[in-house]
């Protein structure tokens, strides 16, 4: 450990300690990248974020007890990955912190498992004044049109993080938000602090209450993939009216066929009743074996339509007089 290391640690300590006395280490704290809240922070935040972190205590899941004091942080710089790209199309930003420990026997095992790299990933917790929509800059507590997640023109969907007011400590987790740098965000529009208002959750019904928001916006990134899709409900009624369609005309040309087979009139096709070609037929020899003998249009030149079905009729009941 160098001087000035050592200088910037004890400006934050009561008393001088060795560097013998010391444990440090480096923690990426967040980066500029799209995490699986949808959200990022600006680059401008990353840049605030770098002053009001030196001197913040390091906890654990952000449990904000005086016990579950671990680390702090002495310094921090933003740093650029130029190998990396963000999945908006940015250089790759992150801030690192470098913290430091006393080393002390009850925290030896703490110390051994940052070293193995099972204590590793972090979180921090800050505020953010200002929270607004990647595509049209609106506010996103107040909501728009778009989307978390679904793509715009080429462009991710997602709400950008900045006007950072106030950071209150970071956190080793062990499900990060932020890929990476694992940050876990608790942010307020308003000043204050920010943990006198967090509310652990106890019970299945906070839990619930809590996801419900995150499940509805799920739900409605994924309805918005198929949007314009047709409904099976709509397309099993168009499949059933073609289907219909194409029995009323198919139906039709059985009446056509029948009659002409059977010998009668082009007119008394549509006449034919049936739901088969075979009860067609049928219908269509009971008719003309009725008209068979009697003057019907295209046979005879005299008459109308009707004047071999009806004289059919009156022979067959012979009591009864046409008036």
């Amino acid at each position: 450990m160098d001087k000035e290391t050592l200088n910037k640690i004890n400006a934050l300590t009561r008393r001088k300690f060795k560097a013998e006395e010391l444990y440090t280490f480096p923690v990426v704290l967040c980066h500029n990248d799209i995490d699986r809240d949808g959200e990022r922070f600006t680059d401008s935040a990353l840049d605030k974020m770098a002053e009001l972190f030196v001197g913040k205590t390091g906890i654990f899941d952000h449990n904000p007890t005086a016990e579950n004091q671990a680390a702090r942080i002495y310094d921090t710089e933003v740093l650029v990955d130029p190998e990396k790209k963000t999945a908006w199309g940015g250089d790759y930003r992150y801030l690192k912190g470098y913290a430091y420990m006393v080393r002390t026997d009850a925290n030896a095992d703490l110390i051994t498992e940052i070293d193995a790299g099972i204590k590793k990933e972090v979180s921090v917790s800050c505020a953010a004044m200002s929270r607004k929509c990647s595509i049209c800059g609106a506010n996103a507590n107040e909501g728009c049109e778009h989307v978390r997640g679904k793509a715009y023109d080429g462009q991710i969907c997602h709400v950008t993080l900045d006007d950072i007011t106030d950071a209150y400590e970071w956190s080793f987790v062990a499900v990060p938000a932020q890929v990476g740098a694992g940050v876990a965000k608790h942010y307020t529009e308003k000043g204050g602090t920010n943990m006198e208002e967090f509310t652990p959750i106890t019970t299945q019904k906070a839990l619930d209450d809590a996801a419900a928001p995150l499940i509805e916006a799920a739900v409605a990134a994924k309805a918005a993939e198929f949007e314009g899709y047709v409904s099976a409900e709509d397309h099993q009624k168009a499949l059933d009216d073609l289907n219909a369609a194409h029995k009323a005309e198919l139906l039709k040309a059985y009446r056509a066929k029948a009659a002409l087979m059977a010998g009668l009139p082009e007119e008394l096709a549509d006449r034919l009743t049936g739901e088969t070609e075979e009860d067609i037929r049928k219908d269509a020899e009971m008719l003309a074996g009725l008209t068979k003998g009697h003057a019907t249009p295209g046979f005879s030149a005299e008459g109308s339509i009707m004047d071999g079905v009806e004289k059919a009729f009156y022979d067959k009941n012979p009591d009864l007089k046409k008036n």
